[in-house]
């Protein structure tokens, strides 16, 4: 592999102790996969250049933004689409299970064109495989992965997919959210949540985010940065109220400090620090 060429295989988990799933960032430039197939499907999204797969007997010819779904046990390769530029990938390896969450059949999901364009869903699934690669979070895993592959499945699969409102949606929400504030060091996971409270995982999603305008891990790192806030105030450093309230690293509460206050913690500090005196 040359020094141009990578591979980068992270793994997530969907809730603190439930299934992994993997994630990989790839670009190569002469790289040649051997035939192989996988357990879990394939989705992957183009980020540069241009990859050739051989599938169900035919060749896909990928570019950037293109979403390219494998289904599981099904054989295929991949190689550069020229010779000049390689190509480059983001890639998930969803359970079969994740792709069939809102789904009304019982049968998996089916591609019938492994090639999609779906711009707003590349972008979607870029971004979150993007941030999930660097922090893998598992709340922020279980919220937002199975939503994105239920909506791959919606868009562009066989599957029927509902649609309905989830009765109480308010009252599920709620219970959520105050699970999620009581247990913020270490967050119950959505699918222990769903089945207590009768619901699939899909149907919790759906009733919080219609509630709330938010995923649960949104809520989640907004109510922690809103706890942080009043740590940093008292005098904690950074570090420290990054741990005190559940966030992974300060690294991990920067990055949604920033989101919701448009400052730094240890800007904030220095700053409530120097109007108290």
């Amino acid at each position: 592999m040359s020094a141009r060429e990578q591979a980068l295989w992270t793994r997530t988990r969907l809730g603190r102790c439930g299934p992994p799933l993997d994630l990989l960032t790839a670009r190569f430039d002469k790289h040649v996969y051997a035939p192989h197939a996988h357990d879990e499907y394939t989705i992957g999204v183009c980020v540069g250049g241009s990859e050739i797969i051989d599938y169900r007997g035919g060749h896909i010819r990928t570019g950037p933004g293109s979403i390219v779904v494998l289904a599981p046990g099904e054989m295929h390769t991949g190689g550069p689409g020229n010779t000049t530029d390689g190509y480059a990938y983001r890639a998930l390896y969803a359970a079969p299970t994740l792709l069939g969450d809102g789904s009304l059949d019982e049968s998996l999901p089916h591609f019938r064109d492994p090639l999609l364009d779906d711009p707003e869903l590349a972008a979607a699934i870029l971004a979150a495989h993007s941030e999930l690669s660097v922090c893998p979070d598992p709340l922020e895993a279980e919220s937002r992965l199975p939503w994105l592959l239920t909506a791959l499945a919606c868009r562009h699969s066989t599957a029927r997919v509902e649609t309905c409102a989830i009765p109480g949606a308010a009252a599920v929400a709620r219970v959520v959210r105050d699970r999620l504030a009581d247990e913020l060091l270490s967050p119950p996971s959505l699918a222990d949540l769903a089945a207590d409270l009768g619901l699939s995982r899909y149907q919790l999603l759906r009733a919080f985010r219609t509630t709330m305008g938010v995923p649960p891990y949104a809520w989640l790192a907004q109510y922690r940065v809103n706890r942080a806030r009043c740590l940093l105030e008292s005098g904690m450093r950074p570090a420290e109220a990054a741990g005190a309230v559940g966030f992974a690293d300060q690294a991990h509460l920067t990055r949604w400090f920033r989101r919701v206050l448009g400052v730094t913690p240890a800007a904030y500090r220095n700053s409530v620090q120097d109007a108290s005196r």
